[in-house]
Formats: C-alpha cells, sequence, structure tokens
C-alpha cells in the first residue's frame, strides 16, 4: 500500500512537491468542497518506511484553491484563497502567514513562483478575470494581465523562457503572455468550445504547451504553429482538471479529472493511454510530479485523500 495521508473534513484542491526535499510536499485544501467555510495548508513527510507523516498544518478563514513552494526558500509556501488574496506561510513557524496580499475581487485559483533562476516572481489566476504579478519581497502587484472575457483558473510560468507564462480561462482560450506587455497577450489559442481548466509547459521544448479542456480532451499545441492542435488525447469521461509535464520524459503528460481517475499519456501516441489510476471516490483535483524521485507521484482528492505513488508504468 502506498503513503495515504487523509485531511478530515478538508477537500484536496492542491498538492506539489517541494522543489528542496525530496520526501515534502504541500496539499491546500478546503471545507465544504470549496463552497463555503474555511481551508487548511498541510505539509507532508513520505516517512523512509512508507508513511505520510504530518509536519504541520495552517488555517485560513476561506478555501485554499492552489499552491507553489518557493524557489528561493525552502520553507516558504504561497496559497491562493477563495477570498481573493494570496498568502505566504514560513512552515518552519507555527504561526499565521508572514504575509497577505489581496488586490483580487474573486476567488484566486491559481498560483504559480516563477521558474527561472534569475528572477523570482509569483502569478495569481482569478476568478474576476484578471493575472496578477508579484514580487516576493513587495506588498502591493507589479501588474495586472488584462483581456480574458471568463474566469481565469490558471497561470503557468514557462520553465525556460523568463518573463514569459500562460494562462487558462473559461473564455475558451490559452493566451500567453510577457510581463513586459500586461495589456495584451503575445499570442491567443483557441481551445474549441469548452472552458480551459488547466495547462503546462513541457520540460524539454520550450514551444510545446498542453491544457485540459472542461470537455474531457487534453490538447497539445506548438507555439510555433498554434492553429492546428500538434495532439489530443481524449479517454477521460468528465473535467481535465490539472495536468503535469513529466519532468524526466519530454512526450509522458499526467492528467487527473473528475471522473475519479489520474491518467498517464504519451502524446508522441496519442491513440493509447499509458495507464488509467483509479484510487479515489470523489474529483480528484491536485496533481504533481516529483523532480527527485524518478517516476514518483502526488495527488489530491475531495475525498479527503492525499496519495503517494509510482504508477506501474514507471516500474515496469
Amino acid at each position: 500500500m502506498f503513503p495515504t495521508f487523509r485531511t478530515p473534513a478538508r477537500h484536496g484542491y492542491a498538492v506539489e512537491f517541494s522543489p528542496y526535499l525530496p520526501n515534502r510536499l504541500a496539499c491546500a485544501t478546503s471545507q465544504h468542497y470549496g463552497i463555503a467555510g474555511c481551508g487548511t495548508l498541510f505539509i507532508l513527510d513520505v516517512t523512509p518506511d512508507g508513511r505520510l507523516h504530518p509536519v504541520c498544518s495552517h488555517d485560513w478563514n476561506d478555501g485554499l484553491f492552489d499552491v507553489t513552494w518557493s524557489e528561493s526558500n525552502e520553507h516558504l509556501a504561497v496559497t491562493g484563497s477563495g477570498d481573493g488574496s494570496i498568502q505566504f506561510w514560513d512552515i518552519s513557524q507555527p504561526k499565521g502567514p508572514m504575509k497577505v496580499l489581496k488586490e483580487h475581487t474573486k476567488e484566486v485559483y491559481g498560483v504559480d513562483w516563477s521558474q527561472t533562476r534569475d528572477q523570482h516572481l509569483i502569478l495569481s489566476a482569478s476568478w474576476d478575470k484578471t493575472i496578477k504579478l508579484w514580487d516576493p519581497l513587495g506588498h502591493q502587484s507589479l501588474s495586472t494581465f488584462v483581456g480574458h472575457d471568463h474566469v481565469v483558473y490558471n497561470a503557468i510560468w514557462s520553465p525556460q523562457l523568463p518573463g514569459c507564462f500562460a494562462s487558462v480561462s473559461g473564455d475558451h482560450t490559452v493566451r500567453i503572455w510577457n510581463i513586459k506587455r500586461p495589456h495584451m497577450p503575445s499570442l491567443t489559442i483557441p481551445g474549441g468550445n469548452a472552458e480551459i481548466l488547466t495547462c503546462d509547459w513541457c520540460k524539454y521544448d520550450q514551444n510545446i504547451l498542453v491544457a485540459g479542456t472542461v470537455d474531457s480532451r487534453i490538447l497539445g499545441w506548438d507555439l510555433r504553429n498554434p492553429r492546428q492542435p500538434l495532439f489530443v488525447l481524449s479517454g477521460h469521461e468528465f473535467a481535465v482538471r490539472r495536468l503535469k509535464c513529466s519532468p524526466h520524459n519530454p512526450t509522458v503528460v499526467a492528467s487527473c479529472s473528475y471522473d475519479f481517475t489520474v491518467r498517464l499519456w504519451d502524446w508522441n501516441s496519442p491513440q493509447t493511454q499509458l495507464e488509467t489510476i483509479q484510487h479515489h471516490t470523489e474529483f480528484v483535483c491536485g496533481l504533481d510530479f516529483n523532480v527527485h524521485v524518478p517516476g514518483q507521484m502526488v495527488d489530491c482528492s475531495w475525498d479527503e485523500k492525499v496519495m503517494v505513488y509510482t504508477p506501474k508504468h514507471f516500474t515496469s
């Protein structure tokens, strides 16, 4: 049996492995499925004997919908909340957040810390249709990115192109932005007739972007020729809630869905799924690869469970 942790009366929304410690992860959760109530950030360690051990937990007075680790401080995590704020947590301190920044007028559904080492910046994506750029040392946003016509669900930094990020929205588009031009995206890609909930960048090719839709598809584009998708992956039965590109294989993507499953894909052979993992009994909302341990993954679900495991595909 793989390591499992219960989050009683808290429903999992996002989970991320630490970029510093191979056995540490953070999980953002909400009460009452995120509709009402408060939220809790859980910090967990995978122990040598294969358990998930709670290091600490931090409560907030509204639901927590996403979490991102600092790329400059192993003790710092940032969450996004239903009250329109982002919270900075020093997990080495038992008290509340060290800083709270609130400018969004609706829920913050996505947060992401930049991965290029020469700059430390944070994105927040909100249901108020905007994305904001923050300096973690500052106290107000640096820029507000306006252009989406509906809720913005996710904004993700390019791991290779400094100052570049992608966003996805209920307006059925993916947009590529440069932080020097907040009032106009560099590229707008129509995603069909469905809201787009999630996206991620290929870790091996700066031009490949992958996104997941409410109508259960996974679409990939080559940004040099975005008129048609490079690939379409079909198999999920309901909305694709989150997806991640593998840090260890250029063409492998993992996705989780409202159909209670996690699925592995190789977009080089889009006709066949690599694996379907069904160990949850509710929506699976959070997903991540462990950059330190090839093949190891974590997910979290509305069934109040966080699970760490290595899919059979990576061990066969």
